[in-house]
């Protein structure tokens, strides 16, 4: 009788455990090449019919964000003709091809162990189609927790599926590690006659050969796990009651929001969902121009406070501030990640999102301000390794999960596939801006000063984008706390 009158927990938190395993393989699929590359790399450059440079190397090493940037592009057609749990299956589907042909991408046409120009094009197909799945797992489960999730619930459930992501990346090194296991060396010049240094500070063994023929491939056919029980679980699960009720399945929409909520709530919340809209689809520009240039400008941000530059590059950054072992500083990061994305889980429905985002856009410019001075002063390293930490642990309670929160819930129902899709799109795209700019920038030279100048300017740059930020928060963004997904549509019809 309790269970139906107030909903189930269990069930809800069941459901939102699966969905947000397509988070876990998001942070996983994008990981998993930092431990694989150095093989990759040294197994290509033996290639006879063409130089695997160092400029191709990058375009391997990203080429799963080319499918990123498709994936969520089309994420919205797909949540809206194929409904959230379907596109969310697909997405697995690609997430599991990817993992078997990143392992052999010699499958049918090349033999195997034997690099060539051919088959490093199909490797980044594979990689491609690989990206295609975060793309669409980016930009859907989200959506698929909010629509699943109760308003009072929805912001720290949300936040979970980043969570997931920090912990998918994590999970990931910790497995490329096992892989590897004495096949790698700190300390080592070459990994065979006119190979290239591996990045990082990590060379291949004597005993590379493994590393170079076998180790890079098991490190992406480990994805075939996670992705599979993705692909299983999320059969199990239910489609959303939005996407229900506007496709006109008011009864099973009725019997999924009943066992969440109970069943008085259950009827006042369809009730609600019929009243906001009467068809699956509107025009993108329905609600006017200002809901889709804030969901737009909230994922600009969340890239160009240059968050990805850090966590991609973390083993350089803390190198040049000239410590010693720079994969403990990475490694003691990704703690510090994953202990403040749990502070956002639970206080974003308690303080709220836009405070939550201006006082981690200011905790970021603190930071950054701190590793631009300690570049161009004799501060001690310590105090650099310092406000990385505070850079990075401001954005993880703040714009790493909340950015996904206000991304998934801001929209009305009847835009929020596609407007939805064109927002994790520019994420992405700015994600690649970001991310391909760091090195050339970070490196850059002046003079006496050397390349302290790129530097300072790097992170006196990500400073300002990160106050910016604020600003844009305080003025132009809604707080959405306790708010149902219909209020959000009597909102921006009120704004037109």
């Amino acid at each position: 009788m309790g269970a139906a009158e107030n909903g189930s927990k269990r069930y809800l938190f069941s459901i939102v455990l699966v969905a947000v395993l397509g988070g876990l393989l998001f942070g996983y699929d994008t990981a998993v090449i930092s431990g694989a590359e150095s093989g990759l790399q040294a197994f290509f450059m033996g290639a006879k019919d063409f130089t695997y440079t160092n400029f191709l190397h990058g375009i391997t090493s990203s080429s799963a964000l080319l499918g990123c940037i498709i994936g969520s592009a089309i994420s919205g057609i797909m949540a809206t003709r194929l409904g959230r749990k379907k596109s969310l299956f697909v997405a697995a589907v690609c997430f599991f091809l990817s993992a078997l042909g990143s392992y052999n991408p010699e499958f049918l046409f090349f033999q195997k162990g034997e690099p060539s120009l051919s088959l490093l094009v199909a490797f980044n197909l594979y990689r491609v189609l690989g990206g295609l799945g975060v793309g669409m797992a980016s930009a859907i489960c989200p959506m698929y927790i909010a629509e699943i999730a109760p308003a009072d619930k929805r912001g720290a459930l949300v936040s979970w599926n980043q969570f997931a992501i920090i912990f998918g990346q994590l999970v990931v090194y910790f497995v490329n590690l096992v892989i590897l296991g004495s096949h790698i060396a700190p300390v080592i010049e070459k990994a065979a006659t006119g190979l290239n240094e591996i990045t990082n500070g990590l060379l291949l063994a004597a005993d590379g050969n493994w590393s170079i023929s076998t180790g890079w491939r098991l490190m992406f056919v480990s994805e075939c796990v996670p992705a599979g029980l993705f692909a299983l679980l999320i059969l199990l699960v239910p489609e959303t009651p939005r996407y229900l009720a506007l496709s006109g399945e008011d009864d099973k929409a009725l019997s999924v929001l009943s066992r969440i909520n109970g069943r008085s709530k259950a009827e006042q919340i369809l009730a609600e969902i019929k009243a906001t809209a009467t068809s699956k689809s509107e025009k993108l520009f329905t609600y006017g121009w200002l809901v889709i240039f804030i969901g737009c400008m909230l994922s600009v941000f969340q890239q160009i406070v240059g968050i990805n530059a850090v966590l991609y590059y973390a083993p350089r950054i803390f190198q040049s501030m000239g410590m010693e072992n720079p994969m403990m500083q990475t490694v003691l990061m990704g703690i510090v990640n994953i202990s403040f994305t749990l502070v956002a889980i639970f206080t974003v429905e308690k303080l709220g999102r836009k405070p939550l985002l201006i006082v981690g856009s200011l905790g970021m410019a603190l930071g950054a301000f701190g590793v631009a001075l300690t570049s161009v002063t004799s501060l001690p390293p310590f105090i650099a390794v310092i406000s990385i930490m505070v850079y990075s642990a401001s954005f993880m309670f703040s714009w790493g999960p909340i950015c996904w929160v206000l991304i998934a819930e801001i929209f009305p129902n009847t835009i929020r596939g596609a407007a939805t899709a064109i927002a994790v799109a520019f994420q992405w795209i700015f994600n690649f801006v970001v991310s391909s700019t760091f090195v050339p920038m970070y490196n850059m030279s002046l003079g006496s000063m050397g390349t302290n100048f790129g530097h300072a300017f790097t992170y006196g740059l990500y400073c300002i984008m990160c106050i910016i930020a604020a600003v844009f928060v305080l003025k132009l963004v809604p707080e959405t706390k306790g708010k149902t997904l219909e209020d959000m549509t009597k909102l921006w019809k009120s704004k037109k």
